[in-house]
């Protein structure tokens, strides 16, 4: 979240702020609240002041003025338990507020929607030139035998599935793949829970509960399933103080994510693209604030980097403002050409990054500590997709079909998978 004075001081930024990324906050009711506030903390330190004096002066008059004096002291402290309670419900209201107001926004974001997105720059995979019209994923996937959507669904409902055969080679190929780049990079491998408490959520960010969530929440716990190990990573410092030498600090987490994806139907997001389940490989790190700009564009080029790897064409978008989450000041997405959608395929993500800022960090109190310095300030944190396996394989079958219906291996990934090729007769 925003730091408190900085929005009152500041609301019409704010609240333009705001105004650019779609979100409905009543900002000058928060700055109304937090001026209470402030009033109320002079009127309770006052009374506890008045209250102070003449508890001290109770010792040195007699024993006849003594009674006089206690009964005002009780009435002192009772008016100032009175505004005390009255402060909390105004802090209560007001922190509700300020956790509902994005992140600031870089200024060289695009403005706009979905649609305002704006072309960075392409990977160096050329659009395959299919001599034969390209078939989909679910297509591909059932001929091969490679995914089984009708018992998942008969298992846990729609948007569930199986892999099998080579389905479950290549995702694990695609993990040792990210998780080998990534330990050069200098990255501290993890898995992480699958489940986190709904304090950690919020404090990354997600909403845990409520009719628009899209999280899955554990009934009578105050647990969810987690929709992306952001949100496990981030969790997993909650409260620290680095030191500014251990700076920046570098994670990436294997995990399940599980989301609701309500809303979400069509022929763009059948099959594999949007599920409530699967596999991603998750980039996660603490910096200093001054750290965090290149750290943004060092995700951004691995990111490039392992798409380029698998032969992948795509291309980069920095995010408009109005499509940009609560926590992000910016994001960039990759977006993977997908022969199979549409008429003539389409652009679908498969990776994006943010910059968080210090918001994450100022909900989860992760700090650092200068040695040079009194007191801490807030790291900044930033997440990136390494590898989201289900996008990753619709990219890889759409891309990499052939006529016949078998699908080549992209090249790094065939010493784990054993085989160049995926074929109907496979498994």
């Amino acid at each position: 979240m925003l730091d408190r004075r900085f929005v009152t001081d500041n609301i019409d930024l704010v609240a333009e702020n705001c105004r650019l990324r779609g979100a409905s906050v009543d900002v000058e009711k928060f700055a109304e609240l937090d001026l209470l506030r402030r009033k109320l903390q002079l009127d309770i330190d006052r009374l506890n002041q008045e209250a102070g004096r003449v508890s001290k002066s109770i010792g040195k008059v007699s024993q006849d003025e003594r009674e006089p004096l206690k009964i005002e002291g009780r009435r002192l402290r009772e008016q100032a338990s009175v505004l005390q309670a009255k402060q909390t419900e105004v802090l209560e209201e007001s922190d509700k507020i300020l956790r509902s107001i994005p992140n600031l926004t870089h200024s060289d974001a695009p403005h706009g929607g979905e649609e305002d997105a704006a072309e960075v720059r392409r990977g160096s995979a050329p659009i395959p030139p299919f001599p034969f019209k390209p078939r989909d994923h679910v297509e591909l996937g059932e001929k091969l035998k490679i995914f089984d959507f009708e018992a998942g669904s008969r298992v846990a409902g729609h948007g569930f599935y199986f892999l099998t055969n080579d389905g479950v080679l290549l995702e694990l190929a695609l993990q040792k793949y990210v998780i080998d780049l990534l330990m050069q990079e200098g990255f501290t491998v993890m898995t992480t829970p699958d489940v986190a408490r709904d304090s950690i959520l919020e404090g990354t960010g997600f909403m845990p509960r409520g009719p628009e969530t899209q999280i899955y929440s554990i009934g009578n716990s105050d647990l969810s399933l987690i929709a992306t190990a952001e949100i496990t990573l981030a969790g997993a410092m909650s409260e620290k103080i680095f030191n500014s030498d251990e700076l920046p600090v570098k994670l990436c987490g294997i995990s399940h994510c599980f989301r609701t994806e309500a809303g979400a139907h069509g022929r763009a997001t059948r099959g594999l693209y949007r599920v409530h389940q699967f596999t991603k490989v998750e980039m996660f790190t603490f910096t200093a604030p001054d750290q965090s700009d290149a750290m943004h564009q060092q995700l951004l080029d691995l990111e490039c980097k392992i798409f380029d790897g698998l032969g992948i064409p795509y291309r980069v978008v920095d995010t408009a403002t109005g499509d940009l989450g609560g926590p992000a000041y910016r994001k960039y997405d990759l977006e993977a050409w997908m022969p199979g959608r549409g008429e003539a395929g389409e652009w679908g993500e498969v990776t994006s990054t943010s910059n968080c800022t210090d918001y994450q960090a100022r909900r989860l109190a992760i700090r650092f500590r200068k040695p040079t310095e009194k007191g801490t300030q807030f790291v900044h944190t930033l997440n990136g997709t390494a590898v989201a396996i289900s996008r990753a394989i619709v990219a890889i079958l759409e891309n990499f079909q052939q006529e016949d219906g078998s699908v080549k291996v992209p090249e790094a990934l065939v010493s784990w998978m054993g085989k160049g090729v995926m074929t109907v007769s496979s498994g």
